[in-house]
């Protein structure tokens, strides 16, 4: 009996020693840490509407997963200017032979839409000075006016190297996702970014 707990004791040992090991080689989570405005790699706008969704609707410009700017079906694609839609259109069809999809992550919203987003922003950031960085009002988003479109990554990393040449522009550097129409962008490039929505003039007319 003394040896069976002997040898029960001697694995216990072991068997510790061994899960001690794997937790300190196991790598932390990649969610173990809040990540900074800067370091989120999507549109802040995914991030605050996805914790509301289901009080979302798609009539006020709620985008589906997955849905393209071909999905003619979805108000928050077929609700944005048509030359800036049209823009897109030939964008992603050139941007299809490099095996690049253009995913919409957010494009037309409705000014209630657009109004919760910001109260949102408030509630996250702390103050409505730090929200104005990343959400603007209804009044003067581009998103309302349908003058803007928030792409996931890949279509956006396409647009950063070859929008210039269909006239889309990434606007504010602290958001690489968000791109609109600049027509000149085609003969002269695209012109300087705003280091945020605060520092463009739109957003105080």
């Amino acid at each position: 009996m003394r040896i069976r707990r002997a040898r029960v004791a001697a694995l216990l040992v072991v068997l510790a020693a061994i899960a001690a090991v794997l937790g300190h080689q196991w790598p932390a989570s990649p969610f173990s840490t809040a990540a900074s405005p800067v370091d989120v790699p999507r549109s802040a706008h995914h991030s605050l509407r996805s914790e509301h969704r289901g009080a979302l609707d798609e009539a006020d410009g709620a985008v589906p997963g997955g849905t393209t700017i071909f999905d003619d079906q979805v108000p928050g694609v077929a609700n944005l200017d048509p030359a800036l839609l049209g823009a897109l259109r030939r964008a992603a069809t050139d941007a299809a032979h490099d095996g690049v999809r253009f995913l919409v992550d957010s494009g037309w919203r409705s000014p209630a839409y657009q109004a919760r987003l910001l109260n949102e922003a408030v509630s996250r950031y702390g103050s409505q000075e730090e929200a104005a960085r990343w959400v603007a009002t209804p009044t003067r988003s581009a998103h309302v006016s349908g003058d803007a479109v928030d792409l996931v990554l890949p279509a956006a990393a396409w647009l950063s190297r070859h929008g210039a040449r269909y006239g889309l522009c990434q606007i504010y550097g602290n958001e690489p996702w968000h791109y609109e129409l600049r027509p000149e962008a085609t003969d002269h490039g695209c012109p300087p970014t705003y280091a945020d929505p605060t520092h463009d003039p739109r957003m105080s007319q």
